[in-house]
């Protein structure tokens, strides 16, 4: 069960920082609300999943998954452009990332 919660935190993680450039751009008191929301409930998934997971074991996978997804995001709805370097190097993290899940003790 906990690394369901860890997978959701990975995906408010997501949300939660393109949500920070979306705010930017519309830039209204109201649609920063989303960001802070999403913060908190993003760290309270965290601090749920780390009841069940080792502390860095959580932390490596919410973090380079999160920041893959945020790169992919970033491509989708912003348009943001990455090159054939940075995808590679983007597959590393997710290696990394399986790597950690698969030698997991919990």
């Amino acid at each position: 069960m906990a690394w369901l919660i860890l997978g959701i935190a990975v995906f408010t993680e997501i949300c939660w920082a393109l949500s920070l450039k979306w705010a930017a751009g519309v830039a209204t008191w109201q649609a920063s609300i989303v960001p802070i929301a999403l913060s908190f409930l993003n760290m309270g998934l965290l601090a749920l999943a780390m009841r069940g997971i080792p502390a860095g074991t959580a932390y490596a996978v919410w973090t380079g998954l999160g920041a893959v997804g945020v790169i992919i995001g970033g491509i989708l709805f912003f348009g943001d452009r990455v090159n054939g370097v940075q995808i590679g190097f983007m597959a590393l993290i997710v290696v990394g990332v399986v790597g950690t899940k698969f030698f997991a003790s919990a």
